[in-house]
This record gives C-alpha cells, sequence and structure tokens, in this order.
C-alpha cells in the first residue's frame, strides 16, 4: 500500500498487520519504520521505497514489487484555496501523486491479479470526490477522477475476480486535515468539520475488503453531502453560498 508512513496510510497498515497475512508492503517515501505485527498477525511486514512524484519513479520502484492480491492507493497531497493563488507546480504534483499515481501503480500490479483470477484494488477518493465546493477546485477534480476510475475500473474487471474498493473518506484526524482546515479556513468554517480517528477509519477500510464492498462512505453529515452531490446543484450551491467568502477570514 502506499502512503504507509502516517495518518491513515499508517493505520490501515497496522490494521492489516494484524491479519495472518503472508507479506504486508508498506510503501514509503523515504526513510520510516513499518507497523509491527502481533502474535498470529501477517508474517512478514517489509519497507518498500516508493515515490509517487513521476512516471519514472514509479516504473524503477514498482519494477521489484512482487505480485500482489491487494493494493491499496493511498498516498496524496493537498491543494486549496481560490484557484487564481494555488501554486501552478503544486496542482501538478497534486495531480500526479492523486491521480495519475493511482492509475499508473494500478496497471502496473493488475496484470498480475488478472492472471491469478484474484485480487483487490483500493482507492482512496475522499468526499471532495462527491462534494464539490468552492475552495476544493483542483484538489476535488483529482478526487472526482480518482471515483470514476474506480467505478470504470470495477465495471471492466467483471468476472476477472480482481475487485475495486474507493473510499468516501471523511475528516479524519491527521496532519493533513490540520493543513485542510488552515487552507480552506481562509473562506470557509473549517472548526465545525467532524473528525474520526485513523484507526476507526482504518478498521471501517479493512473490513469493506473483507466484505467485498465496491464503496466505503462517510457517515454522519458527510454522508447527506454524498448523497446531496448526486442530487440538483442547487443544493450545494445553497451550502457553499453559507459557508464560503472569497475575502479571506
Amino acid at each position: 500500500m502506499t502512503g504507509s508512513s502516517r495518518g491513515i496510510g499508517r493505520a490501515i497498515a497496522a490494521e492489516l498487520a494484524r491479519r495472518p497475512l503472508d507479506l504486508l508492503l508498506c510503501g514509503m517515501r523515504g526513510e520510516g519504520t513499518p507497523p509491527v505485527a502481533p502474535p498470529g498477525g501477517a508474517r512478514e511486514v517489509r519497507t518498500v521505497e516508493l515515490d509517487l512524484s513521476t512516471r519514472e519513479s514509479i516504473e524503477r520502484d514498482a519494477g521489484g514489487v512482487p505480485p500482489v492480491d491487494l493494493l491499496v492507493n493511498n498516498a496524496g497531497l493537498m491543494t486549496g484555496g481560490l484557484l487564481e493563488e494555488q501554486e501552478t507546480g503544486d496542482i501538478y504534483a497534486m495531480f500526479q501523486v492523486n491521480l495519475v499515481a493511482v492509475v499508473h501503480l494500478t496497471k502496473l500490479l493488475l496484470p498480475g491479479m488478472v492472471e491469478r483470477g484474484r485480487g483487490t484494488i483500493v482507492n482512496n477518493a475522499s468526499i471532495s470526490g462527491y462534494a464539490w465546493f468552492p475552495a476544493a477546485t483542483t484538489y476535488a477534480a483529482a478526487k472526482t477522477g480518482v471515483v470514476a476510475f474506480s467505478e470504470s475500473l470495477r465495471r471492466e474487471l467483471d468476472g476477472t475476480g480482481v475487485s475495486v474498493l474507493h473510499l468516501v473518506t471523511p475528516g479524519v484526524d491527521t496532519d493533513m486535515l490540520d493543513a485542510t482546515r488552515e487552507v480552506y479556513g481562509r473562506h470557509m468554517d473549517a472548526d465545525s468539520w467532524g473528525d474520526t480517528s485513523p484507526e476507526e477509519w482504518a478498521a471501517k477500510v479493512v473490513r469493506a475488503v473483507e466484505r467485498g464492498d465496491h464503496v466505503l462512505g462517510p457517515g454522519g453529515r458527510l454522508a447527506l453531502a454524498k448523497l446531496a452531490s448526486r442530487g440538483p446543484a442547487a443544493l450545494l450551491d445553497t451550502v457553499s453560498r453559507r459557508m464560503f467568502s472569497r475575502d479571506a477570514r
């Protein structure tokens, strides 16, 4: 899985390490230590150097990865704020990690799953893939792409034994959520966002994998936002007007 060094990725890796897996590969960029498997858990937990920032780095780093039965595309970057104020380089980097790398890494590891007739691909799509609020233009665009990619691929793989699950991740208490609140909070009330612990969300993710779900929703008030996103746009328009201001707070 990618993004295993901290936050949600670290929590999911720790939850997976409790299962009797033969091998758990924890993709990290730079230094880091994988979670420790308890007795009865994974036989081996190994760190894999994984840089998702370029096409070349993905092909280099993923080339030595053994066949996998579960791929969790979790690594991510955040962009936010008024579009004209976002750094262009940050936008390109975010699309690369959040969307392009998800497609690329999946493409590299998928053939082995199809050949063996089993496997699961998990993509972290975020609530931003459904609820398109102001100050989240680029990030929402990338996460919406992850939703579309996941659902299209799921249908493409029907009958192969390979399944696809996408996560409509809510606010999870991580450093990234703190950074998101700081950036988005310049233009909207971010203090009222609810959040859950990484461990709680990770447990839900692994249970969804074990059940064979194809989507894991956020629950709570964000579930209403997800539902509203599939209804008339006027509903989210009204909510946006109430919570958003172009003038910085």
